[in-house]
């Protein structure tokens, strides 16, 4: 049978292969999924469930509910100064990843570029290229707080160069981006006219400063896309609610493809949505405090082991240095995995600038993590040849936070 070039060229997830051995064992401490193990607000599945007593099964609007549009211009106007019209201005997706499939399939003639800085959500090249796009890959250093340089972004930029795919606070490595850093870059976007997908889904998730959405910088609305949802903050992974909001013509575009493909929205997981926007504030700050606290610790505990890592300012991911076992991100994670019951994600999986990293979700319960770190202490005092790394207090700054001088 002819496939796609394309489809068979993109290699399969790195991350399925890890979770396809953890099938197969048992007592497996998996800090590889980055999802929370928190349940939705109870006003939330409540909502959920009355819609479904009630027999409300039928279809919506293509572009989603105009209640919950109208929810969502709210609740971007109150947390970020940014005003979107909701008939127009904004689209109801199956979850950031169809908004983000939209978007690239929207903007990208055959042979455009999208500048990508990775460590990045495993997604982003694939979807560029199933768009017929070329990612242009930007590697970020944990030198720099895996944030990427503005100076570094315009040396990329070429004559096909048609957007930058942001991601802030970052999967995986949690790093994040202040109102300097983000101007920097807006700075460059506007002078060379790209358009910028913002994908802000852990804006909520953001511990040591309040989160800067990139369209609420002078001048960068009208090409800046923002992509958001419900699965991280709400706790709502397999609702499959996000949105997209940005320029009418943008919006458009990305809802004609939508029309023809995905319809619509789950409604039932559309009305939980308007539920979360309006009541679900106390359990998202409730949720915030619990992963402040797991950060602290599972950072904490990588760095008294030996593992550098920086400490995230968003999300819910480490990204330790296992550079000091002398083993690649790929080996560490397979004998972590094989020998010790804890599987991690290697870095490598997620692009340029992940090698010699792991990534460990710490959406898990405090006693899980710790278990997790006593086992990770066992494989390493049984390692030949690793030589813990020491970090001197006050040397492990926050990724993306400033650093002095």
């Amino acid at each position: 049978m002819r496939l796609s070039r394309v489809v068979q060229e993109v290699p399969p997830s790195g991350i399925r292969r890890l979770f396809d051995l953890v099938a197969e064992m048992d007592d497996v401490i998996s800090l590889g999924v980055g999802e929370p193990d928190f349940l939705a607000p109870w006003r939330v599945r409540e909502s959920a469930v009355y819609g479904l007593e009630r027999g409300r099964g039928s279809y919506t609007s293509n572009s989603g509910l105009l209640e919950l549009r109208e929810a969502i211009a709210a609740h971007i106007t109150r947390r970020d100064g940014v005003a979107y019209a909701p008939r127009d201005e904004i689209l109801v997706t199956v979850g950031v990843s169809e908004a983000l499939d939209l978007a690239l399939r929207a903007l990208l003639d055959p042979g455009d570029e999208v500048i990508v800085p990775e460590p990045c959500y495993v997604s982003y090249v694939p979807c560029v290229r199933f768009a017929a796009g070329v990612p242009v890959a930007l590697p970020t250093r944990a030198a720099d707080g895996f944030v990427p340089q503005a100076a570094e972004v315009e040396r990329l930029v070429t004559p096909r160069t048609r957007a930058l795919l942001l991601n802030y606070p970052n999967n995986p490595t949690g790093a994040t981006m202040g109102r300097a850093e983000l101007m920097a870059l807006a700075d460059v976007a506007a002078r060379h006219d790209l358009i910028v997908i913002s994908d802000e889904i852990y804006d909520r998730l953001s511990y040591d400063a309040a989160h800067v959405a990139f369209a609420s910088l002078p001048g960068m609305a009208e090409r800046t896309l923002l992509l958001n949802g419900f699965s991280k903050a709400y706790a709502m992974t397999g609702w499959r609610v996000g949105y997209a909001a940005g320029p009418a013509p943008l919006i458009a575009a990305m809802t004609k493809i939508h029309q023809y493909t995905a319809l619509c929205a789950n409604r039932n997981a559309q009305e939980a949505a308007i539920e979360a926007l309006r009541h679900g504030e106390a359990d998202v700050v409730a949720m915030v405090e619990d992963y402040d606290a797991r950060r602290r610790v599972i950072v904490d505990g990588f760095n008294r082991l030996g593992l550098p890592c920086h400490l995230p300012a968003g999300a819910f991911y480490a990204f330790p240095s296992v550079a000091p076992t002398g083993l690649s991100a790929g080996e560490f994670t397979e004998r972590l995995l094989r020998e010790a019951k804890v599987a991690v994600v290697p870095g490598d999986a997620f692009g340029a600038g992940g090698e010699g990293h792991v990534r460990c979700s710490y959406a898990y319960g405090i006693g899980q993590i710790e278990e997790a770190l006593a086992r990770i202490g066992g494989f390493l005092e049984r390692l030949d040849g690793f030589v813990p790394a020491t970090v001197p207090a006050g040397e492990v700054v926050a990724a993306g936070a400033s650093r002095p001088g």
